[in-house]
């Protein structure tokens, strides 16, 4: 077993601890570099919903996405759920199926398609290259033919988009905010917001970062972060939240819950925090609802 204390993986003493068996978690297609021996995660059944895998035409080539929606008639809100540096795993496909029993078209695209899939791999220096290969104008492609590809859907609101992420993918949803008028708010899970110290990680090193951004937010963000993160420094939390603040972002907000640890949503991990999870769903969920991306009832 490992638990993570950074977004993209731990660093060399951060901890000491040994291996574990995985169990059946591994098998069932949780993040192998993550999951804990002892979890009892959520598991979500497809009973009156439509999951799959679909094919979606980005800017150089079609990438994958795993859908959940409500097995009905009619159009439905949309969530664009942005996966941790570990892809499209279990975790992230039953969160899906979670927002599509609420009633919305949940939609994880496979970002890191282009590069390998980390969800097998224990070796956080392998699951680094491939999520440092991952370019952020690539990441920002794909969310931009994610929509595309939504409001083709007859099953689809085109006008009410949210759009959440966890750990790497909290980064994106800072900066697809901010880069975009697509979503009617986000919802970030304990993301990246400082640029990270050189050597520290993979990837361009020009590229930009939720700090350099929140202050042009297009959106509502909330932020949801951990209080024990020892890779997102309470200051940089501060920062952004000083930064909401002067630019007057209406609507925006960082909640910290001060003893979680990063992941804490995250089921499969010895980091989840069942309290501080259920409270940031709820917070989520109404932050949706706040502004216009309701569940529909079917």
């Amino acid at each position: 077993m490992q638990i993570l204390t950074r977004p993209e993986g731990n660093e060399p003493g951060d901890l000491n601890v040994s291996r574990r068996l995985l169990g059946g978690l591994f098998f069932a297609g949780y993040a192998a570099a993550a999951v804990s021996a002892d979890a009892a995660p959520i598991a979500t059944d497809e009973r009156d919903l439509k999951t799959g895998v679909v094919m979606i035409p980005s800017f150089d080539r079609e990438i994958p996405a795993y859908i959940a929606r409500p097995d009905a008639r009619g159009k439905f809100p949309t969530v664009l759920v942005v996966s941790e540096v570990f892809g499209v795993h279990e975790y992230i496909r039953d969160t899906c199926r979670r927002l599509a029993k609420l009633g919305y078209v949940a939609i994880a695209p496979d970002f890191f398609v282009r590069h390998g899939d980390p969800a097998p791999i224990t070796d956080f220096g392998e699951i680094r290259k491939i999520v440092g290969s991952t370019a952020d104008q690539e990441t920002q492609g794909d969310v931009n033919a994610t929509v595309a590809w939504l409001n083709a859907q007859k099953f689809v609101d085109p006008t009410a988009k949210a759009i959440t992420g966890f750990c790497w993918g909290g980064a994106v949803v800072w900066l697809a905010c901010a880069r975009t008028r697509d979503f009617r708010c986000g919802v970030a899970w304990y993301g990246r917001l400082a640029r990270p110290a050189p050597g520290q990680f993979l990837g361009e090193p020009e590229r930009e970062w939720p700090l350099e951004k929140i202050g042009v937010l297009k959106c509502p963000v909330l932020g949801l972060y951990a209080g024990k993160d020892q890779g997102i420094p309470i200051k940089d939390v501060e920062a952004a939240r000083d930064i909401l603040v002067r630019t007057k972002k209406v609507g925006a907000d960082i909640i910290v819950y001060p003893n979680a640890q990063h992941g804490f949503h995250a089921d499969y991990r010895a980091t989840y925090d069942e309290a501080s999870a259920r409270d940031g769903w709820a917070r989520m969920l109404a932050y949706f609802t706040q502004y216009g991306v309701a569940g529909k009832r079917f």
